[in-house]
């Protein structure tokens, strides 16, 4: 995704500054510059503090912001502010002005705010009501608190979905992202994101249409380098998104990010037998699957325990092109051109129709060493013994994965970005989708085009299937045979010229839809295409 930008993103930061580098500033440029973004900053005060106490917090007068608001709005206008300490009832008035400005001249402008009440040594940063943040609170898209924060912002107890609902629904915030690190789970850290989708104004009030819960977890890693971790966590989720990530992925990528700067640091808590609480560290762009977190929604908690999916028994050779088609016609012609794999795509027919085309194309592939997937109709597809079965994000929820496995049908699940990657990944499928690595003619990926590089930093989170305990020998036997890493498949508008540069990721395959059915010779097409897959 960051091919794309052409120049480095600037985020300002709002907040303290905590002369003992820390937390407030210090960790906000740390963050931006580790993760390559230019990071204006304007500090709403200076705090006297160590790794123990807090002395003192001295405001700086909103006249001086104003000056530097003036002047960086001229030539480094934000995408995405962070904001972190306000000091006092009248840095809040005046900031709350000043976003809503901002946000008239770019409607696009992001806010994420990470409330600092409390400071982790003891003592408070300032004396503000809830009353009193309010005005500032109703102008945030994001907000970050922790659990003890949260409870704080909701006025009440409960679950993080609980407070994080509340918090959203009381100040019409987009995104509440509650952190788990002061949980009562000793052995795990479960960072939640509640989503308002499609909140709009309706007789002066906000009417929320759907609400989408992410949450990750992680094992809870021991380590006295965390100060700054809040503020951290909130510099990176805007450095990300200044960076065009979906929220979804950008908390994802936060997270990884926090977690690969714990265990740089977990060594260092070993040694040192007191409890010194240091700096949090701030390394590069997190890559290695080992730093990423774990979904752990409702989705994919009812299938833990579900075994990997039927291999496509490739016997360590790719799977090559993998044309996408809508019709039996293209099936006929495509079948006989001695390809691994196709799938059938077919939309908008009447339900007696779309099962005869799905009886009809099963029927065809029997007579070749093709393995066809249908697309979404996994109920059809069972029913008429398909090879295998795509199903997409967005139709995930509604089919039922056990019912597939029973039936021995090979699984493939499109994926776009990190997280719906992971959550994917989970599940075990028999091959993975990444899309839409270009912008593609047949649909619209607005706000989800890959790319290279996103591309290659997906296929570093690859790992292999966990092998679940279980006691039935032929279950066991198939386990083992899925043991190998999933295939990866990329997709959206590869063509001939862009196929060698994705192959070199090191992706399995390439699917393809308008570089065939476009083409002046489709077979002539599939020719060019397979013979670069197997290079």
């Amino acid at each position: 995704m960051t091919e794309n930008i052409k120049y480095k993103p600037i985020i300002w930061t709002i907040s303290g500054s905590d002369c003992s580098g820390g937390a407030g500033i210090a960790a906000d440029i740390k963050t931006g510059h580790a993760l390559g973004v230019e990071v204006c900053h304007l500090i709403t005060a200076n705090t006297v503090q160590n790794s123990t106490t807090l002395r003192s917090v001295n405001a700086v007068p909103v006249e001086l912001l104003q000056q530097q608001v003036d002047v960086l709005a001229e030539d480094k206008k934000p995408s995405v502010i962070k904001i972190g300490l306000v000091a006092n009832a009248e840095q809040v008035r005046w900031l709350s002005t000043i976003i809503a400005k901002l946000k008239q001249e770019n409607n696009l402008l992001i806010t994420v705010y990470d409330p600092v009440g409390q400071a982790s040594v003891g003592g408070n940063f300032n004396a503000l009501s809830l009353a009193e943040l309010t005005p500032l609170l109703t102008q945030i898209d994001i907000i970050t608190p922790n659990v003890t924060e949260a409870k704080t912002l909701a006025a009440t107890t409960g679950s993080s979905a609980v407070l994080a609902q509340k918090i959203g629904r009381d100040f019409a915030i987009n995104a509440v992202i509650v952190k788990g690190g002061h949980s009562d789970n000793n052995s795990a850290c479960v960072d939640l994101c509640c989503y308002q989708l499609n909140t709009i104004k309706q007789d002066n009030q906000d009417k929320t249409l759907q609400r989408i819960h992410y949450q990750l977890s992680s094992p809870r890693l021991s380590c006295h380098y965390s100060h700054g971790g809040g503020c951290t966590f909130a510099s990176a989720l805007a450095a990300f998104l200044a960076q065009g990530y979906l929220l979804r992925d950008a908390f994802t990528l936060s997270k990884a990010f926090i977690n690969q700067g714990l265990t740089a640091t977990a060594p260092l808590s070993t040694i040192n037998a007191h409890q010194y609480y240091g700096a949090f560290e701030q390394l590069s762009w997190p890559k290695q699957a080992q730093y990423f977190p774990q979904v752990c929604d409702e989705f994919t908690q009812q299938y833990q325990d579900l075994p990997s999916f039927n291999s496509l028994a490739l016997q360590g050779k790719k799977l090559g092109l993998y044309p996408v088609i809508d019709s039996l016609y293209w099936l006929e012609r495509l079948l006989p051109l001695g390809l691994k794999i196709i799938q059938l795509r077919v939309k908008n027919l009447a339900h007696d129709n779309l099962e005869q085309v799905i009886i009809d194309a099963i029927a065809l592939a029997r007579s070749y060493d093709t393995r066809l997937f249908i697309n979404d109709y996994w109920q059809l597809a069972i029913k008429h013994g398909a090879y295998g079965v795509h199903i997409g994000q967005e139709d995930l929820a509604d089919a039922d994965l056990r019912k597939i496995q029973q039936a021995g049908l090979r699984l493939g699940i499109s994926t776009h970005g990190c997280y719906e990657f992971l959550l994917a990944q989970q599940l075990q499928p028999s091959y993975l989708a990444i899309g839409a690595i270009f912008p593609t003619k047949t649909k619209d990926m607005t706000g989800q085009i890959q790319g290279i590089n996103n591309l290659k930093q997906l296929l570093a989170l690859r790992q292999a299937p966990k092998l679940i305990r279980v006691e039935d020998e032929e279950q066991r036997s198939k386990q083992q045979d899925n043991s190998d890493i999933i295939p990866i498949v990329a997709i959206g508008g590869i063509n001939l010229e862009r196929a060698p540069e994705v192959l070199a990721t090191g992706v399995d395959s390439i699917a393809v839809v308008t570089a065939i059915t476009e083409a002046k010779s489709p077979e002539e097409a599939v020719a060019q295409l397979v013979a670069h897959t197997l290079l």
